[in-house]
């Protein structure tokens, strides 16, 4: 799956209980143009060692695998998130107009 939209919590390096591997995870919220009264939220878990690069506010896109983890909550109670197993999150960033960078260029 695609999805995207900003990201919502710094990227924490996270290692595996299991695993013992390096991975980084952030919270996402995807939302639809203009005012969106329930926007969707996701955990998002990059299976790379290396930083990402991200900082809370980039609009990114994320590639990767759907999944509803289910937890129980600090006070005990079964709660869950969407998480996407991501093998890619890339920042995206506004291409600016070509007259306008022609404008803004020094001559």
């Amino acid at each position: 799956m695609q999805s995207f939209g900003n990201v919502a919590t710094a990227p924490e390096r996270k290692v595996g209980k299991v695993s013992g591997k390096g991975y980084y995870e952030f919270r996402m919220c995807e939302s639809q143009r203009g005012k969106d009264d329930s926007p969707t939220w996701y955990t998002c878990r990059i299976m790379k060692n290396e930083d990402p690069g991200l900082l809370k506010g980039d609009f990114v896109k994320v590639t990767g695998k759907l999944k509803a983890d289910f937890y129980l909550s600090r006070e005990g109670k079964p709660t869950g998130t969407l998480l996407i197993i991501a093998f890619e999150a890339a920042k995206i960033t506004k291409q600016v107009a070509a007259s306008e960078a022609e404008e803004s260029s020094p001559a």
